[in-house]
C-alpha cells in the first residue's frame, strides 16, 4: 500500500492552472474562467523607470479613512489586462467525419480571460500575474480613463506566477512601491483590481498574516511564500495591487481558497520586484534547485514509508526525509539518496522543508551548499551545488 503523503517538491513543476484566467481558486487548482468582454530600506533598481521601493514608516494611516485618498491616488495607474487566445478542438477524437470517413477540419474556440495589473513606469512598464496573460495569443490593456494599448509579454514566470508587459506609451501615471518586509498583521490593506471583470473595484481589510508558505495554502509547487488579507480578493483581481495605508503597492493579488471568506494571498513586492528584474531584461528567472522530493517526518509516517515499497528504510521519527532524487541533478551527483534524513544545512538545523528549499535559494546557483543527513544511523556530510532549474521541471 502506498503511503497518503504529500512529498514538498524541491524541483518544483508547477501547478499554476487554467491560462486566460484570474485568481487561483486554491483547492482544485483551477481558475474560473472570466465572462467575454463586451465591447529608507534600499531594493534592486528596475529596467525602465520601475521605482525603487520607499520606506515604509510607523507613521502609515491604519483607518478607513485613508481608503479614499489612495484610491485617488493609485487608482489611475491600476489597468485590466484582457487577454485572448485560440484553441483548437477536433470534433471527435478521431477528427474524422462520423457519416462519410472524410477528414474534418478542426473547429477553433476563442477563449477571453481578464485580469488586473499595476504601472511600474511611466514609458509603459506593467506588473501583472503570469496566469493573467499564460498562452494569450493577444493582450490588450486598458487604463482606468478608456485607453487601450496591445501588450507585448516581456517575460512570463510560472514558479511565482509574476509577469512583466510592456505598452507603447509615455507620461503614465505610475504606482509606489512599498517595502513588504515590514508588514505586521493588522496593517490596513487595500485591494484594487477588476474582479469578475467589474472594472475599478476596491476592497479593503487587514494584513492577515505574513510569511505563508506555499504548502501552508496547498500549492506546494509554488516558490514563494505570500501577503495573507481578508480584503475582498476574487477573480480578476488577479495582478492587481495590493496596498498599504499609504498608498504603496506592498503586493500583486493572485490568489484565493475556493470557498473560503477573507482568505486572499498577494505575492510580497519585495520578490515581484527581483523577479521583475529579470523578466524585462532577460524574458525568464533563473532558480537554484538541488533536485528532490523530501517531506516532513512523523512516527505515522515513518510506519508508512518502512511498510511501503520504496526500496529505503527510516530509523528516524523526525526531521526531513528525502523521498526520490533525480537522476542527474545536483543532489544525486553529490550523493544524496532516498532515505537520507536531513540534519542541517550550511551549519543551520533543518526543521522543515521550508527552511531547506531557503537555504538552497541562499545558496543560489553553482556556489556549494553543505548538508548533513543521517544515514542508517549514520551521519554523512554532503556537498551539493545547486543549478539553475531546467525550464522542463519549470513549467
Amino acid at each position: 500500500m502506498k503511503p497518503s503523503f504529500k512529498p514538498s517538491v524541491l524541483f518544483l513543476s508547477f501547478l499554476i492552472g487554467t491560462p486566460l484566467t484570474s485568481c487561483a481558486a486554491i483547492g482544485d487548482l483551477n481558475r474560473v474562467q472570466e465572462p467575454p468582454q463586451a465591447t529608507p530600506t534600499q531594493q534592486p533598481a528596475l529596467p525602465q523607470g520601475i521605482p525603487s521601493q520607499t520606506p515604509t514608516t510607523a507613521a502609515i494611516p491604519n483607518n478607513l479613512s485613508a481608503v479614499m485618498p489612495v484610491v485617488e491616488q493609485v487608482g489611475p495607474a491600476v489597468v485590466r489586462i484582457n487577454s485572448t487566445r485560440t484553441v483548437r478542438e477536433s470534433v471527435n477524437e478521431f477528427d474524422i467525419d462520423q457519416f462519410f470517413g472524410r477528414r474534418r477540419p478542426r473547429q477553433e474556440q476563442i477563449q477571453r480571460g481578464t485580469g488586473s495589473g499595476f504601472i511600474t513606469s511611466a514609458n509603459g512598464q506593467v506588473i501583472t500575474n503570469a496566469h493573467v496573460v499564460e498562452g494569450a495569443d493577444n493582450v490588450t490593456v486598458i487604463l482606468r480613463d478608456g485607453r487601450r494599448y496591445p501588450g507585448k509579454v516581456l517575460g512570463a514566470d510560472p514558479l511565482s506566477d509574476v509577469a512583466v508587459i510592456q505598452i507603447d506609451a509615455t507620461n503614465l501615471p505610475i504606482v509606489r512601491l512599498g517595502n513588504s518586509d515590514q508588514l505586521v498583521p493588522g496593517q490596513l490593506a487595500i485591494a484594487i483590481g477588476n474582479p469578475l471583470g467589474l472594472s475599478n473595484t476596491v476592497t479593503q481589510g487587514i494584513i492577515s498574516a505574513t510569511e505563508r508558505s506555499t504548502s501552508d495554502i496547498g500549492i506546494p509547487d509554488k516558490r514563494i511564500n505570500f501577503i495573507q488579507t481578508d480584503a475582498a480578493i476574487n477573480p480578476g483581481n488577479s495582478g492587481g495591487p495590493l496596498l498599504n495605508g499609504a498608498g504603496e503597492v506592498i503586493g500583486v493579488n493572485t490568489a484565493i481558497i475556493q470557498g473560503a471568506q477573507g482568505l486572499g494571498f498577494a505575492i510580497p513586492i519585495n520578490t515581484v520586484q527581483k523577479i521583475a528584474q529579470q523578466l524585462a531584461t532577460t524574458g525568464r528567472v533563473e532558480y537554484p534547485y538541488i533536485g528532490v522530493q523530501m517531506t516532513e517526518l512523523t512516527p505515522e509516517l515513518r510506519s508508512q514509508i518502512n511498510q511501503s515499497n520504496l526500496g529505503f528504510q527510516v530509523k528516524q521519527t523526525e526531521g526531513i526525509v528525502v523521498l526520490k532524487v533525480l537522476p542527474n541533478s545536483p543532489a544525486a551527483q553529490a550523493g544524496l539518496r532516498p532515505g537520507d534524513v536531513i540534519a542541517s544545512v550550511n551549519g543551520a538545523a533543518i526543521e522543515n522543508t521550508k527552511q531547506v528549499q531557503q537555504q538552497v535559494d541562499a545558496t543560489g546557483i553553482n556556489n556549494s551548499m553543505q548538508i548533513t543527513v543521517n544515514r542508517n544511523g549514520q551521519t554523512q556530510q554532503l556537498t551539493i551545488r545547486p543549478q539553475a532549474l531546467p525550464e522542463q521541471n519549470a513549467q
